[in-house]
C-alpha cells in the first residue's frame, strides 16, 4: 500500500523519524529538494504594514504554496513528501519554519493535514483512485486482500492476486472457457435460402437487415466504453481481467456480423451505417453515447457522492439496459427464425452471442451491486428514482424498435407480444439491482427464450456444433 504518513508532524516531532523504507539518499534528498524550491518560488513580500519593528520585511508562504507541494506529489504517483524522511536528525527546512510561523495556531491542526493528498475533506480536493500507471514504489509493503476496492481503490491495481472477488476471476474462467470464433459456423444453408426468390418473405429479410445493423454497430459502442471509460474507473485488477476478456467478445460480435453481412452478400455500407439512417436505430445508438460520452470524459473521476453516483449510473445505463434490454428484441426475432429452421447459421451465431451477453450483463450487474455494497450512501431515493426512469425510457426505446423491425409480423410473433415481453425483462433488470418491478403482473411470452440462454440442450456434432462447446483444456470426458 502506499503510504500517506504527515510529513510535516515528522519534521516537527522530537522523536527520531523512522527509517524510510527502502528509499535511496538521493532520492529522499532530492524530493526535500523539490519541496524547498515550490516553497521559496511561492513566498511573497508582505505589505509594509506587516514589517518586522526593526524595519526589516519578512517572508511568509501564502496558501498556493500547499497547492504547490499537492500538485507536485499527484505529478509523481507518489507521496514524495512521506517517502522523503531521512533516518537521521536533520534541521528543519528554512521554507517550513517560515510555513508553520505564518499559519495561525487555532488552524495549525487542519492546515498541517493539507499536505497529505489523502485527506479531501481538508483540501477540498477528492482522493484520486490509482489507475496502475503510478510510478512503482520500491520496498513498498505487500498487498493484503482487504486493501482491494470496486472504485476509488488506493492499492496496488497491477497485482491480480490476492482476490477479493472470487466471482469475477470464475467469469473470466468461464469466458475464456467458452471461446468461440464465427467463421467455425456453417453459413451454406443460409446463403442458399437467402439467394432463392421464395426462401423468405420480405418482412423476414427486413429483421434480418436490421438486426444485423443494428448489432453491428452496437457491439462496437459497446467495446468503446469498456476500454475507453469503464475501465479507468473500476479499480480491481480482477474485474478489470474480465473486462479484458468482454472487450475481446465484443470484438468478436462484431466480426460474428461482418461475417454474416458478408456470406449473405449484402450491402456492408447499408447494414454498418444503419445506426445513421434508420431511426429506431438511431434512437438507442444515441442514448447509449450519453453515457459513453459522460464516462469518457478525461476530466471526471470518481471519489465524490455525485461522481461516484455518475459511475454507478453510468454502468447501470450498459449494462442493464444496454445489453440487458435494448438487445432482446433481436435475439428473439432472430433465434425464432432458427427455431423454425429458416436462417439457422445466423441464429446460431446469435445464440452464442446471446450467452456472452448474458455473461456480461450478469458480470456487470454483480459490479454494480459490489460497489452499492461498499457504498450504500449512493443508493439514495432520489437516484432509486432517476434510476427508475432510464428503465422505462429504454423499454420505450425498444418498444419502437420492435414495432420498426416487426410492422406486420411474422408467424409466432407481433410487436404486441414484445412489448409484454420487454415489461417482463425490465421487471427483472430492477429485481437484479434492488429496484420494485415497474410493470407488476408482466408474464413472459417467449418461455422457450429461457431455453436457448441456458444453453443446456444437445445437438448431433455431425450437424453443428454443440453450444456448450468449451476449448480443449476446459473439456471434460467424464
Amino acid at each position: 500500500m502506499l503510504n500517506w504518513e504527515d510529513p510535516v508532524a515528522k519534521f516537527k516531532s522530537e522523536a527520531k523519524p523512522k527509517q524510510a523504507n527502502a528509499l535511496l539518499a538521493t532520492e529522499a534528498l532530492a524530493a526535500v529538494e523539490r519541496v524547498e524550491n515550490l516553497l521559496a518560488q511561492s513566498t511573497v513580500t508582505e505589505p509594509p504594514r506587516n514589517s518586522t519593528s526593526n524595519g526589516s520585511t519578512r517572508q511568509t508562504s501564502p496558501p498556493n504554496a500547499l497547492k504547490n507541494i499537492q500538485h507536485a506529489q499527484r505529478s509523481t504517483g507518489t507521496c514524495a513528501l512521506s517517502n522523503a524522511i531521512p533516518s537521521e536528525p536533520v534541521t528543519v527546512a528554512p521554507a517550513l519554519e517560515d510555513l508553520h510561523a505564518s499559519a495561525p495556531s487555532s488552524t495549525t491542526a487542519q492546515t498541517e493535514p493539507a499536505l497529505v493528498p489523502s485527506s479531501p475533506a481538508v483540501t477540498g480536493e477528492t482522493e484520486k483512485a490509482v489507475s496502475g500507471l503510478e510510478q512503482v514504489e520500491f520496498g513498498a509493503g505487500r498487498l493484503a486482500v482487504d486493501d482491494k476496492k470496486m472504485i476509488n481503490c488506493r492499492a496496488d491495481v497491477n497485482q491480480l492476486v490476492p482476490f477479493k472477488y472470487q466471482w469475477a476471476w470464475q467469469k473470466y474462467l468461464d469466458g475464456c472457457a467458452n471461446h468461440w470464433m464465427p467463421q467455425e459456423i456453417n453459413m451454406n444453408a443460409d446463403i442458399q435460402l437467402w439467394k432463392s426468390a421464395d426462401g423468405l418473405t420480405d418482412d423476414e429479410r427486413t429483421i434480418i437487415k436490421r438486426n444485423l445493423g443494428f448489432f453491428s454497430t452496437a457491439d462496437s459502442l459497446v467495446a468503446n466504453n469498456l476500454v475507453l471509460a469503464v475501465y479507468r474507473h473500476i479499480t480491481n485488477p480482477e474485474c478489470r481481467q474480465y473486462l479484458l476478456r468482454q472487450a475481446f467478445e465484443e470484438a468478436l460480435h462484431t466480426h460474428a456480423y461482418q461475417y454474416c453481412v458478408e456470406s449473405l452478400g449484402l450491402d456492408e455500407a447499408e447494414v454498418f451505417n444503419m445506426y445513421r439512417e434508420v431511426p429506431s436505430v438511431h434512437e438507442k445508438a444515441s442514448w447509449a453515447m450519453r453515457f459513453t460520452d459522460s464516462l469518457g470524459d478525461p476530466t471526471f473521476n470518481t471519489g465524490t457522492l455525485e461522481d461516484d453516483q455518475r459511475l454507478l449510473r453510468d454502468l447501470i445505463a450498459f449494462y442493464v439496459v444496454f445489453e440487458g434490454i435494448f438487445f432482446y428484441v433481436g435475439f428473439v426475432q432472430i433465434l425464432s427464425m432458427g427455431r423454425r429452421n429458416k436462417m439457422t447459421g445466423v441464429a446460431e451465431q446469435f445464440q452464442y452471442i446471446l450467452r456472452d451477453e448474458s455473461m456480461h450483463m450478469n458480470f456487470g450487474i454483480d459490479v454494480i451491486n459490489q460497489i452499492k455494497v461498499e457504498n450504500p450512501k449512493l443508493w439514495t431515493a432520489d437516484f432509486q428514482a432517476e434510476i427508475s426512469q432510464l428503465i422505462q425510457e429504454a423499454v420505450e426505446l425498444e418498444i419502437n424498435y420492435a414495432h420498426s423491425t416487426m410492422p406486420r409480423g411474422i408467424l409466432g410473433l407481433n410487436a404486441n407480444m414484445f412489448e409484454e415481453y420487454l415489461h417482463f425483462i425490465a421487471n427483472r433488470r430492477c429485481a437484479q439491482i434492488g429496484l420494485a418491478e415497474k410493470y407488476p403482473g408482466a408474464t413472459n411470452p417467449f418461455p422457450w427464450m429461457s431455453e436457448v440462454i441456458d444453453l443446456k440442450k444437445e445437438k448431433n456434432f455431425f450437424e453443428t456444433r454443440v453450444t456448450e462447446y468449451q476449448t480443449g483444456g476446459a473439456l471434460s470426458w467424464d
